[in-house]
């Protein structure tokens, strides 16, 4: 992705579409409130910053509350409303490795990672054809690269 100077270009998965693929109930609006809801409900919870390599649970793995990455507050919100991201992404990586970026040297998917690294969080929500343009809702999920080339994923407010 190329950046343009007072813009980030972003990639947008729609956690909506994601739930209705899950075979969610179907009601977008409330979809996208109790997804931001549950992302709201995560502020002051990660206060510690650590992209450590942990050895996690499988299905339902999380690392320490306190502790974690952007995707980590995704990630617990999403299971807030009844989707483990984890298993999810890691089901999709095992059946369709090749599909994923290449950029740590793995072999095969890794169910104590990769649900934790945006570029893998931005291929999951993409190869369900789930993205939107710059009209972003409550509850979308938004992943782009901030200046120096770091990935950062959030999950816009109701508010």
């Amino acid at each position: 992705m190329e950046s343009r100077k007072g813009k980030l270009e972003v990639e947008v998965g729609v956690i909506v579409a994601l739930l209705l693929s899950l075979g969610a109930a179907a009601n977008p609006t409330a979809l996208q409130l109790a997804t931001a809801r549950a992302a709201e409900r995560q502020v002051g919870v990660t206060i510690v910053y650590d992209p450590s390599y942990v050895h996690l649970k499988y299905p339902g793995g999380d690392v320490p509350l306190e502790r974690g990455v952007c995707a980590d507050v995704i990630i617990r919100a999403l299971r807030d409303i009844g989707i483990d991201l984890q298993r999810e992404v890691h089901e999709d990586m095992r059946a369709h490795f090749g599909a994923y970026p290449k950029m740590w040297g793995m072999a095969s998917a890794d169910a104590n990672i990769d649900h934790r690294r945006v570029p893998n969080l931005m291929t999951f929500f993409k190869r369900r054809g789930k993205s939107v343009g710059d009209e972003y809702q409550p509850g979308d999920i938004v992943a782009w690269r901030l200046p120096g080339g770091l990935y950062h994923i959030g999950i816009v407010s109701a508010d």
